[in-house]
């Protein structure tokens, strides 16, 4: 039998690929400008919002709690979720000088189970269970500041009929303020402030039956009291009343200009979007008891030498 030649041999196989050359591979396909890498980018870019918002909505434990609730609401870094980690702390045993966990902007709402005193007095420090006191469970929720991520708080606020248990269940607003931040405060704070206000005097107005739902008032805590450029309570009240009335004055403009033009069945009512009394010169927080939204102002501090949060603890503990 004559010799069979040898099996040619391919000289264009390549040797296998490790992990590091598939991932090489990969990394210099990204960075190389394509059709692919721009829907890809573009994908990411319109994907995240709808991602986040459905974290936002789906996966807060608090919505199905039956315990009493406290939302802490306000702008980015104003000190909510330092206040909440901080009263978190305290109410743990051996915490005789709790100090706030390091934190970081929050992109969904966080909540913690506090509990105060039957007779409202002790300090949130207090061990409840050694000093043998009766307690009232209920959740401080810690929501997002960012801008974007505003929509639901406001709609919590707002809404009465969808589920009135859950309305029924949120006892306080506290509207957590950076005093030392006197441009955030006169723009986005009270930017923030008019439209949760705003949802809460249309709130008395929501029912299908003539009784009110229940007040849910609202403390402004004017943090950062330890830092020298902070204002005093008394200058974030007056403050906030200005500015609140000046967006009261713009966004009715805006809405006139709107209306021109328009059929008198679209047209915007003219009150829609006025807070406190309608027709009123200027604001005060005192027009919203109209409808039944109590304001107080009150001045403290979560880190550093200062008047503390004590006033805003037994503010809080009066509600529950």
């Amino acid at each position: 039998m004559a010799d069979q030649p040898p099996p040619t041999q391919d000289h264009h196989t390549h040797p296998p690929q490790t992990p590091f050359d598939i991932l090489k591979s990969l990394l210099e396909a990204s960075l190389t400008p394509s059709p692919a890498v721009f829907l890809i980018g573009g994908l990411v870019v319109l994907l995240a919002p709808i991602i986040l918002h459905h974290l936002y909505t789906r996966t807060t434990s608090y919505g199905t709690s039956s315990l009493p609730q406290i939302l802490l609401v306000g702008p980015s870094n104003s000190g909510k979720t330092a206040l909440l980690t901080l009263l978190e702390r305290g109410a743990q045993p051996k915490s005789s000088s709790p100090e706030p966990a390091a934190t970081h902007t929050s992109q969904i709402p966080a909540s913690v189970e506090l509990a105060v005193s039957e007779d409202k007095s002790l300090p949130f420090t207090t061990d409840l269970d050694a000093a043998g006191a009766v307690a009232t469970k209920f959740l401080l929720v810690d929501t997002p500041g960012h801008g974007k991520l505003r929509a639901q708080t406001l709609a919590r606020l707002g809404h009465t009929k969808d589920d009135k248990k859950a309305s029924s269940r949120l006892k306080a607003v506290v509207f957590v303020l950076d005093a030392a931040d006197v441009d955030t405060l006169s723009t986005d704070g009270a930017e923030y402030l008019y439209d949760l206000l705003l949802s809460l005097q249309k709130r008395t107005g929501s029912g299908k039956t003539s009784r009110a739902p229940h007040a849910i008032p609202v403390l402004i805590a004017a943090n950062k009291l330890d830092l020298f450029t902070a204002l005093p309570a008394a200058l974030v009240r007056s403050r906030l009343e200005t500015e609140l009335g000046r967006i009261r004055k713009t966004r009715s403009k805006g809405l006139l200009e709107a209306s021109v033009g328009t059929d008198e069945v679209d047209a915007p009512e003219e009150g829609d979007d006025w807070l406190g009394e309608f027709g009123s010169e200027k604001f005060a927080f005192s027009q919203m008891r109209e409808f039944d939204v109590e304001v107080d102002v009150m001045g403290g501090n979560v880190l550093g030498e200062g008047p503390g949060v004590g006033k805003w603890w037994s503010w809080i503990a009066d509600k529950i």
